[in-house]
């Protein structure tokens, strides 16, 4: 019996050790989803100069870091919830659907901004001057409908236009498109899509590309001036399991925004090579990077406005879906 005793006593003491073990091997384990654009160069440069990586060895771990690339905030929220992903990389609708939904549970909240971008909706339709000559048969192409941050301003704008129980009044208009996707769309013209509420460089590239192309509508007019519309978000608990890691990767993504402020011609070759567009015109990039309206930095800026105009939507469709 006290040899039986014994060898129970140094399984379990085994077994400690096995999860002791496989707790530390998850402590530096990253999975960061991304989309497409200039709006995600923090990440571009974080990944191209292993930043994360360095930061972590300086807190005494090896990080191994995944990139995943989705498109919309449907997605990039399912992959979350699922435990596919540690971070999220989205607007700050997608982020406001998913934190309503798991508050109490999973509770997801914000990690940083990614920046201060203005978001145009471009349409190559002349006769479409504002939000309100889109008809019946034109088609908004945006990452997400009634997710994503552009169909969150669209909303806001609606709101402002037509009153709040129109609010959603573009949604039916609005279809889900990937950025390249619709910026070709615009660029060739021809089709059912005659508006693209897209990002940087997509916007700056259908402006520049199609002499029909124009600006409907501008984030920062919606939102009262400069504000961080993408932001990286996770969930508390991963926080709370990986302290290193996250103090690592938050540390990388300043080191970022300091590096593409100072060296704007170096963070431009970073996004081409990153993001493997090398057909973007490059003076037409780096006009991006260093325009006074865009400001990269991690810390969040002209938020407030979106609680007050968008959670209620938010949270009615999230409601709904319940």
């Amino acid at each position: 019996m006290k040899s039986f005793t014994r060898k129970m006593a140094t399984w379990v003491v085994g077994l400690a050790c096995v999860a002791g073990s496989l707790a530390a091997q998850a402590e530096g384990r990253i999975r960061i989803a991304e989309q497409f654009g200039v709006v995600y160069l923090l990440l571009n440069v974080a990944e191209d100069q292993q930043l994360i990586e360095k930061h972590a060895k300086a807190e005494g771990i090896d990080a191994k870091v995944e990139w995943i690339k989705l498109s919309g905030g449907s997605a990039v929220n399912d992959a979350l919830l699922s435990g596919n992903i540690d971070v999220a990389g989205a607007g700050v609708g997608p982020l406001l659907t998913i934190w309503d939904r798991t508050k109490g549970r999973q509770n997801v909240k914000g990690v940083a901004s990614l920046g201060n971008f203005p978001y145009y909706l471009v349409s190559n339709k002349p006769s479409v001057k504002t939000i309100a000559d889109f008809g019946e048969k034109d088609r908004i192409a945006l990452p997400a409908v009634g997710v994503s941050v552009q169909s969150r301003i669209l909303q806001m704008a609606s709101a402002k236009l037509w009153g709040d129980k129109d609010y959603d009044r573009l949604d039916k208009l609005s279809v889900a498109v990937p950025h390249p996707d619709a910026t070709a769309a615009i660029l060739k013209g021809g089709t059912e899509i005659s508006g693209h509420f897209g990002n940087p460089p997509f916007q700056d590239q259908e402006l520049a590309g199609n002499p029909q192309a124009h600006v409907v509508l501008d984030s920062y007019q919606v939102l009262g001036g400069p504000a961080s519309a993408t932001v990286l978000y996770a969930t508390e608990k991963y926080r709370n399991d990986n302290p290193k890691t996250y103090k690592a990767f938050v540390e990388a993504l300043n080191e970022a925004a300091e590096f593409i402020t100072a060296h704007p011609e170096q963070a431009a070759d970073i996004y081409v090579k990153v993001s493997g567009d090398s057909r973007i015109d490059r003076q037409l990039l780096l006009k991006i990077i260093k325009s006074p309206q865009v400001q990269f930095k991690t810390t969040p800026q002209n938020t407030s406005r979106w609680p007050s105009s968008c959670t209620g939507s938010a949270r009615s469709r999230t409601s709904r879906r319940r």
